[in-house]
């Protein structure tokens, strides 16, 4: 009969939602909805002063840059860079205490859910309670039983009002149990977005330290004289300009023997930019494109493209592939050579992106990465003249790894590609 099968089958529905989200958890929270708003206002003001204080260290390292090379120079670049790291860390803290704060207010919205859950269960189970009393009992039976029949009319209308409260709550309770299950998803990715705040903070603290012992094995190095410094400076570039000429006759004997119809195959939009723009919300800017003539590469064109970026920016895969190299070309953080610590990734359609001047990296030897994960952090390592990151594209079968001193670790060689055909 209809009526007896009803209560069973919304009582199958509400015990398998019972299963579903009944076991549900989350932590007590002694702040008030009306607190963490305070608290995350708080927070969102100093954001806004941190962000102020980093863009004025930006300006006035960009001022900086324009000044004539010398030790007073360096040390002020490495000293704005240090504190542009340390306002880096202290918004990464920020965040972080902002992220735990809305973590915070999600479970306030879930206890809130879990209680009008455990309140619509307890309905529904007095409901069927009820009809369960009557289901043996078919409407004729019942209506011939009452006394009047005004009574057996209300018997029966009662009955039909339960069967409708009944439907109502199940559509309530699965409501909820949505609301319920988007809120603790919420709530999961919150959490591992907390942790990646965290690492990246730990990251920023090592690269501190790395551009702290730079700063004083420049003063040693140079004695603190200008004069040595100069000599210095004059020494490295000799090198430096002699291993970029060896590397571009190899680079250039390569592309001539390189067959170019291997590309057809290939579209824009393979790549996606490997750090956030400044048009994205993020902090870099493209400060030189691939093929430009600029006096810092003595008139010869950029085999790459350079974003211009604060220390310790984070730096993404352009694509799905596999980490092939990951080095260091510095001999010291003064005897800086070539593309300094970078990674290199081979991608499925053959092409390869090189990622230069990081000042770290989080991706090991093999490893297999997707699309926008996190691979480094930009830098100021290697041959430049300022923190940036050099993004280059190889054809992958012609990429090979030369040893040249005085440059340390291996530097990758290939058919050099037009990043920007890509991206």
């Amino acid at each position: 009969m209809r009526l007896k099968k009803l209560p069973n089958i919304l009582f199958i529905g509400f015990a398998l939602i019972s299963l579903i989200y009944g076991g549900s958890s989350f932590a007590q929270q002694q702040s008030t909805p009306s607190d963490l708003e305070s608290q995350m206002n708080e927070r969102s003001k100093r954001l806004e002063e941190i962000n102020k204080q980093l863009e004025e260290t930006r300006k006035h390292l960009e001022e900086t840059a324009q000044e004539r090379a010398s030790l007073q120079k360096d040390v002020k670049v490495l000293d704005g860079n240090l504190k542009q790291l340390d306002l880096t860390i202290k918004m990464d803290e920020q965040q972080i205490g902002l992220l735990e704060e809305e973590i915070n207010s999600i479970n306030e919205n879930i206890r809130h859910l879990q209680g009008s859950l455990d309140s619509k269960r307890k309905a529904i189970t007095a409901t069927i309670r009820s009809m369960q009393a009557n289901q043996f009992e078919n409407p004729l039976t019942s209506f011939l039983r009452a006394k009047t029949l005004s009574e057996g009319v209300f018997e029966q209308n009662a009955l039909m009002e339960m069967q409708t409260k009944l439907r109502l709550d199940m559509g309530e309770i699965i409501r909820i149990s949505e609301d319920l299950k988007g809120n603790l998803d919420k709530r999961e990715g919150k959490r591992q977005e907390t942790e990646t705040r965290k690492e990246s903070s730990l990251v920023r603290k090592n690269i501190v330290a790395d551009l702290k012992s730079e700063r004083t094995e420049v003063l040693l190095v140079t004695k603190n004289k200008e004069s040595q410094y100069q000599k210095q400076v004059s020494e490295l570039q000799k090198q430096q300009d002699a291993l970029e000429d060896e590397i571009s006759q190899i680079e250039k004997k390569l592309r001539e023997k390189f067959d170019s119809s291997k590309l057809d195959s290939l579209s824009k939009g393979f790549f996606k930019y490997p750090i956030k723009l400044v048009s994205d919300g993020g902090a870099a800017r493209i400060t030189q494109h691939y093929g430009e003539v600029s006096s810092l590469y003595r008139g010869k064109p950029h085999n790459g493209m350079d974003f211009g970026a604060p220390v310790g920016t984070a730096v993404y895969a352009a694509a799905d592939g596999v980490v092939i190299a990951i080095d260091n070309n510095d001999k010291s953080s003064w005897r800086k050579y070539q593309y300094g610590k970078h990674v290199l990734i081979k991608h499925p359609n053959n092409l390869a992106s090189l990622y230069a001047h990081l000042s770290g990296w989080t991706v090991s030897l093999g490893q297999q990465v997707k699309q926008g994960d996190l691979i480094g952090y930009s830098g100021n390592t290697g041959y430049s003249t300022g923190p940036h990151l050099h993004f280059g594209v190889y054809w992958a079968p012609s990429v090979e790894f030369v040893s040249r001193p005085p440059a340390s670790g291996r530097i990758p060689v290939g058919v050099v590609l037009r990043p920007e055909d890509y991206l």
